[in-house]
């Protein structure tokens, strides 16, 4: 089900948020995990109010535009998912650094891995289940009757 109630999302600053995603996490990985509390943030904002009201985004929006980098645009909803897996991903790694345990590495690893193949590949698996999903389980039409 792609969203039509969100603006489309710039597909070079979506990939460039990646890069970042990618570096926060190599950050958390060699220099302090507490750089996770970032990617909670940006996933919670990006995740369930949009990209539209992300401040991160809005300024790397408006440089990409002013330097004419902005690409085509997308669908912000599958983009909107792939930031709940965010959210969800680094709030672990965060709540189990927390806890004193070294698990937290492991979500970490994943983001850096899913976020290089953004970045680098313009693969998104978040965006590419996200699809899949509502292939399989197409959302009700509202207007037909429950049950």
């Amino acid at each position: 089900m792609l969203r039509f109630d969100v603006p489309q999302v710039s597909a070079n600053v979506i990939r460039f948020e990646a890069f970042l995603t990618f570096v926060i996490c190599w950050i958390a990985l060699l220099v302090t995990p507490w750089v996770l509390a970032l990617l909670v943030a940006q996933g919670l904002v990006r995740g369930f109010v949009g990209h539209h009201r992300c401040p991160s985004h809005l300024m790397w929006k408006k440089i990409f535009v002013a330097q004419d980098w902005q690409g085509p645009m997308e669908n912000a909803g599958a983009k909107m998912f792939a930031n709940k897996i965010l959210l969800l991903a680094s709030g672990v790694g965060l709540a189990l650094y927390l806890a004193g345990s070294n698990l937290w590495m492991v979500p970490t690893i994943a983001l850096i891995v899913f976020s290089f193949l953004e970045w680098a590949f313009k693969f998104c698996a978040a965006c590419w289940a996200y699809v899949l999903w509502y292939q399989r389980f197409p959302p009700r039409d509202s207007a037909s009757p429950q049950g």
